[in-house]
C-alpha cells in the first residue's frame, strides 16, 4: 500500500494549525492538518463553563476574520471562541483531518523527509510544524498526596461550581485562571482560600482604553523576550463580568482568604510561604508601571483621553494581607476540594528528532528549529510577547510560512545562473 506523500504536514488543528493553514494555502504549499480530537477541542472541554477570552473581540482575533456577531468590546464567551475557530477554518478551507493522532515523526536519512505514523497510517512529509502548541498536559504539583482526604483537580477540569463537593475550596495560583476561578466561586457563596504566588495585575481598562490597546501603543506586545526571572510569572487579567481589573484586595474585600505561595504539606496541614505581601506588592507595581506609561505617552502623543485618578485610588489592606497565613488544617478549614491553577507542560515526545534543551524544550529561533525543516508554532513567547494570543499566532504563522517558501525556492534552483537571472527580471 502506497505511503501517502505530503509537502508540509500542521500537527494540531488549534488556533495554531488553523492560522498555519491559511498561510500555507496563501503560499501555494500543499499541506495537511492533523488534529487528534476535534478542532478547538480545548475550547470545548478543557475550559469552565462560565470562562470568557481574556481580551475584547476587536483584539482577539485573526485579522482576515471579525466576530460579526459580537460587540468589538465585548468578551466572547468560551462556545463562541471555539466556533469562531470551526468558522475559520471552513472560511479558509483549511484541510483538517480530524480524530487523526501523530504517534510518532522520524527524519528519514538521506531522503530529506520525515516518515510520520498516525492512528490513521503513515504518511511521508518534506516538513512538519508542530503547533500543538502550550498547554498540553496540566500539571499538578505533587505537595497534596493522593490519599489525603480531599478532592484534587487542575484548573483545566474544573467547570462550574456545582461540580464541586459541599465545602470550602482553595484555589491554588493567582494568574488569569485561579483568580477568575476563586472569584466565581465566592460569588456562588463557597468558602474560597486563594495561594498567590508571583505575578502581574494589569489594569483591564484605564483612560478609557482596554488593556490590550495600552499594550499595542507602548510597543509591549512586541517584546522579544521576557525580563530576566519573568519567564514563569502569571498575569492575573480578566474578561469576566464585563471585564475588570483583576484586584486581590477587592477580592478579600468580598470575601476571599487570601494566602501566600503554597509550598509544602503533612499531616493534613497545608503551608504557606511568607511571600504574600511581597506578591501582592509586586503586582501592584505592575499596576502602577502601566497607569505611569500609559499617562505618560497621552502626553508626548497629545491625546485627548480624560484623566482617570480613581484608578490610584486602593482598596484598604485586608487583615489575610496584613496578617497572612503560615499554615492551615484541610479538615478544620473544611476544605473539600483543591483546584491547582499552576499551568501547562509541553510534550513533544512524537518527535523523534535532536532538536531539543536537556530540559526537552524546543530549540528555535522564531519557531525554525535547529533540526531542517522543522518548525514550531503556537509557543509562549516564540517571537514576542503577543505569540502566545491568537492574532499573535497568526504573525507567527506568517513568519514561518514564508521561510517554508523560501526554502521551497532554494530547491526549485537547479545550479544554473539563468535560473538565478530570470528570476532577478520577474
Amino acid at each position: 500500500m502506497a505511503i501517502e506523500q505530503i509537502d508540509t504536514l500542521v500537527v494540531g488543528g488549534g488556533q495554531a494549525g488553523i492560522a498555519m493553514s491559511e498561510h500555507l494555502t496563501n503560499a501555494g504549499v500543499e499541506h495537511i492538518v492533523l488534529e487528534k480530537n476535534r478542532i478547538a477541542e480545548a475550547w470545548r472541554t478543557g475550559r469552565w463553563d462560565a470562562l470568557v477570552a481574556n481580551g475584547p473581540a476587536w483584539h482577539d482575533r485573526v485579522p482576515t476574520l471579525a466576530f460579526e456577531d459580537s460587540d468589538p468590546d465585548a468578551f466572547v464567551g468560551k462556545d463562541r471562541f471555539a466556533q469562531y475557530l470551526v468558522d475559520y477554518a471552513t472560511k479558509i478551507a483549511a484541510p483538517i483531518r480530524e480524530g487523526v493522532e501523530v504517534i510518532e515523526a522520524r527524519r528519514q536519512p538521506g531522503q530529506g523527509k520525515f516518515l510520520v505514523k498516525t492512528s490513521a497510517g503513515n504518511i511521508e512529509a518534506r516538513r512538519i510544524v508542530a503547533a500543538t502548541g502550550a498547554f498540553q498536559h496540566p500539571v499538578i504539583p505533587p505537595l497534596v498526596p493522593q490519599t489525603a482526604e480531599v478532592t484534587q483537580l487542575h484548573s483545566f477540569h474544573y467547570k462550574n461550581p456545582e461540580q464541586l463537593a459541599k465545602g470550602a475550596v482553595l484555589v491554588v495560583g493567582a494568574g488569569s485562571s485561579g483568580a477568575q476561578i476563586a472569584d466565581e466561586l465566592n460569588r456562588a457563596g463557597r468558602k474560597v482560600l486563594l495561594s498567590v504566588g508571583r505575578h502581574d495585575r494589569p489594569p483591564r481598562r484605564y483612560r478609557e482604553r482596554d488593556y490590550v490597546w495600552w499594550l499595542g501603543v507602548l510597543g509591549l506586545w512586541d517584546i522579544a523576550a521576557p525580563a530576566p526571572g519573568t519567564e514563569h510569572v502569571a498575569i492575573a487579567v480578566s474578561g469576566a463580568y464585563g471585564g475588570r481589573t483583576m484586584d486581590f484586595r477587592r477580592l478579600a474585600s468580598e470575601g476571599v482568604i487570601l494566602a501566600g505561595s503554597t509550598k509544602s504539606f503533612a499531616n493534613g496541614v497545608l503551608s504557606f510561604g511568607d511571600d504574600l505581601q511581597a506578591n501582592v506588592a509586586r503586582g501592584d507595581a505592575n499596576y502602577y508601571e502601566v497607569l505611569d506609561l500609559a499617562d505618560a505617552y497621552v502626553e508626548r502623543m497629545g491625546l485627548d483621553l480624560p484623566e482617570e485618578p480613581e484608578a490610584r485610588e486602593a482598596y484598604p489592606d485586608p487583615d489575610c494581607l496584613t496578617h497572612p497565613l503560615a499554615a492551615i488544617d484541610l479538615a478544620a478549614e473544611g476544605i473539600s476540594t483543591i483546584i491547582w491553577a499552576t499551568g501547562f507542560r509541553q510534550d513533544f515526545g512524537w518527535l523523534k528528532v535532536a532538536a531539543f534543551d536537556e530540559r526537552g524544550a524546543p530549540i528555535h529561533q522564531r519557531g525554525l528549529s535547529i533540526e531542517p525543516d522543522l518548525y514550531f508554532l503556537g509557543l509562549p513567547w516564540l517571537s514576542r510577547r503577543g505569540s502566545s494570543f491568537l492574532w499573535g499566532v497568526w504573525h507567527d504563522a506568517k513568519h514561518i510560512a514564508d521561510q517554508i517558501a523560501i526554502q521551497r525556492a532554494y530547491f526549485d534552483y537547479d545550479g544554473h545562473a539563468a535560473v538565478v537571472q530570470t528570476a532577478a527580471a520577474e
